[in-house]
């Protein structure tokens, strides 16, 4: 089993004012949530760890979890609101975006909240976006990365978000807790820009993680595809020629596929995935990019099965 640790929120997309309204969609979101999402739709045994709001939206999103199979013995109910992410479209298309989440129940986990033990059927943990730098969960789930080092896998994807954490020298610190456990980075290319100001290639940052002790770095570069580093060296793959509806959930489509081809190989362990070869990576990205493409087709996180990642496969055997 995978579990999920990080932010569950509600995506508002907001239309052009008609008169005195604003037409709007909530929708259920958060890289984290799609991550478990995306796992259990690959027939993932998955649980998410994170803090849920008492108020409807709470409700709303606790309910997509169940439906989707997730597991959700590991939730922190409270009465914090749930985090808006609202994107508001005016009237010549350009969106605007504005992120409401000060006292958000998704930031109010601590140490109380995090089970003592975790199941033995527990083999991964992952971690990202905001909730590895905004307190107090970011200091509760750090505490946890810690605490399973070594003896779980430890997957981490910055998602860095710089409209919500604001001090990227303080988002760089907290998230260094994390990249020291890590046993997989996934990152994509605009992650290695924001965080390090466009001073390093992907080269370059995957070399500084592997060194922090990753045993598997992979980057991902949209339509271009994916490169995936380890001891062995380095493979790339070519992003898939498909016709691109929108890229929302795209990166997490990607690492859920990356974390499911990995357990249906047998390779979920520290151990094995340091062991990995270049040809065993060239197979993991080819299903990751697979994936991913498959979403990029669909509006907004609709994240695919394993069904649907092999059937694109089929279509392209020679894409890669």
């Amino acid at each position: 089993m995978f579990l999920v640790c990080g932010e569950a929120l509600i995506d508002l997309f907001v239309a052009p004012a008609d008169g005195n309204e604003m037409p709007a969609r909530a929708v259920a979101g958060g890289s984290p949530f799609n991550l478990v999402v995306g796992l259990a739709r690959l027939g993932m045994p998955a649980a998410f760890l994170g803090g849920l709001s008492r108020d409807r939206f709470g409700a709303f999103l606790a309910e997509r979890l169940t439906k989707e199979g997730v597991d959700g013995r590991f939730l922190a109910i409270s009465d914090g609101p749930t985090t808006i992410s609202a994107i508001v479209t005016a009237q010549d298309g350009q969106p605007g975006y504005s992120f409401h989440g000060e006292g958000a129940a998704d930031r109010r986990l601590v140490p109380a909240d995090l089970p003592a033990v975790l199941p033995p059927e527990i083999t991964a943990l992952t971690f990202g976006s905001y909730t590895m730098a905004v307190e107090p969960v970011a200091s509760t789930l750090a505490a946890l990365a810690e605490r399973e080092a070594g003896r779980r896998v430890i997957s981490v994807d910055p998602n860095l978000r710089p409209m919500i954490v604001g001090d990227m020298a303080r988002w760089a610190e907290a998230a260094e807790r994390f990249y020291r456990v890590a046993t997989i980075i996934k990152a994509s290319e605009e992650d290695i820009r924001i965080a390090w100001q466009g001073q390093l290639s992907i080269g370059e940052a995957a070399s500084y993680w592997l060194e922090r002790g990753a045993g598997l770095v992979v980057i991902t570069e949209g339509e271009r595809g994916a490169t995936a580093f380890n001891a062995a060296g380095q493979v790339s793959v070519r992003g898939r020629p498909v016709r691109v509806v929108d890229t929302v959930a795209a990166g997490d489509s990607f690492h859920a596929a990356l974390l499911a081809q990995l357990a249906r190989a047998g390779r979920l362990s520290p151990a094995a995935i340091a062991a990995l070869d270049l040809p065993a990576l060239a197979e993991l990205l080819d299903y990751a990019t697979a994936a991913a493409a498959v979403t990029v087709t669909r509006r907004g996180a609709d994240l695919p099965t394993d069904a649907e990642v092999q059937a694109a496969r089929a279509e392209c055997p020679g894409c890669q």
